[in-house]
């Protein structure tokens, strides 16, 4: 097990310059997430590699190589890095993870913040972008709704509400502006 501390320490830096969606909140709610989805799935025991996914997926694609040497200076045996580097890697919404831990970190992104969190994560996004609020309707509307899967069905079940929502709101937006 990692030191905590040690563990914030080294992730902080990656998350400092990232907009209020991306930075350690965002992992703070995955983890969250995943803390809901673990109690449909006994059968995941090692929640540190869970957690350890989850801090180390904002920027698994940045810097790997760093990241596995911070895993072993801490004296983490190869290959549990590895199996912390797949499932770092599985959490991506574009990836189609193949580990059980992987889905559920995947899943527990996908997730995040519930219902209503698609849209203000989209508008806070767009905005941190400097995207007009049409930009950032038509980025949603054309990389967001209808789009992203779950593979557990536990998240399913949250993913699809978050779109029928999110469906729903854009549409409500939409004719709210056109009236204007």
């Amino acid at each position: 097990m990692i030191d905590y501390n040690r563990l914030i320490h080294f992730v902080k830096p990656y998350y400092e310059k990232k907009d209020i969606m991306h930075d350690l909140t965002h992992i703070d709610r995955m983890i969250r997430s995943a803390n809901q989805l673990l109690k449909f799935y006994p059968e995941i025991t090692d929640h540190d590699l869970i957690k350890y996914g989850c801090y180390f997926h904002g920027f698994i694609y940045l810097d790997e190589e760093r990241i596995r040497s911070f895993l072993e200076e801490e004296g983490l045996p190869e290959e549990y890095i590895d199996k912390i580097v797949k499932v770092s890697w599985e959490s991506q919404k574009e990836e189609v993870p193949q580990t059980l831990e992987g889905k559920l970190l995947h899943d527990a992104h996908m997730i995040e913040g519930g219902k209503t969190y698609l849209i203000v994560k989209s508008l806070c996004t767009g905005t941190a972008r400097g995207q007009s609020l049409e930009q950032t309707l038509e980025y949603f509307e054309q990389h967001v709704l209808g789009k992203g899967k779950c593979y557990l069905p536990e998240a399913q079940i949250v993913y699809d509400e978050m779109q029928q929502f999110a469906e729903q709101f854009i549409r409500d937006l939409r004719a709210g502006l056109e009236e204007v």
